[in-house]
């Protein structure tokens, strides 16, 4: 079991490769407002966007959450590994993103137009939490 510390941050190296993944999708997919990293247990670990009104310590908050009732559903109806959930409303798209680093999840959050091409930032996500989990192992 990981301790408090580690749960909550990620070694500074990790982090920044993160910010670097994240700034890579905000700048490769037109329509991103703004994509933060934050550990599983709802802390922000870093972010980058293109509009910033958003609270970024509630966001990570609910957002961690959100993942973890969304697990327990998946459970109860037998599917295994979330690895992202959109939600798509009359103004934007939001999608949580799972990176499932060995000793640092992570829960990538996007918030987007809702005329943003989901094909391609879903790639793009998936690519860049392949990448940093790959990196945090």
């Amino acid at each position: 079991m990981l301790n408090i510390a580690e749960q909550r941050t990620a070694p500074d190296e990790l982090i920044e490769f993160t910010k670097a993944q994240i700034h890579d999708v905000l700048m490769n997919v037109k329509g991103i407002n703004f994509v933060m990293a934050c550990s599983t247990d709802g802390f922000e670990l870093c972010s980058v966007y293109r509009i910033n009104k958003y609270n970024s310590s509630k966001l990570a908050a609910v957002s961690s959450s959100i993942l973890a009732m969304v697990s327990a559903f998946l459970g109860e109806i037998e599917l295994v590994g979330c690895q992202s959930l959109t939600l798509d409303a009359e103004n934007g798209k939001a999608v949580l993103t799972a990176v499932p680093c060995a000793k640092h999840p992570m829960v990538l959050v996007t918030l987007a137009a809702k005329d943003i091409l989901l094909g391609q930032l879903l790639y793009n996500l998936k690519t860049a939490s392949n990448k940093i989990a790959a990196h945090g192992s």
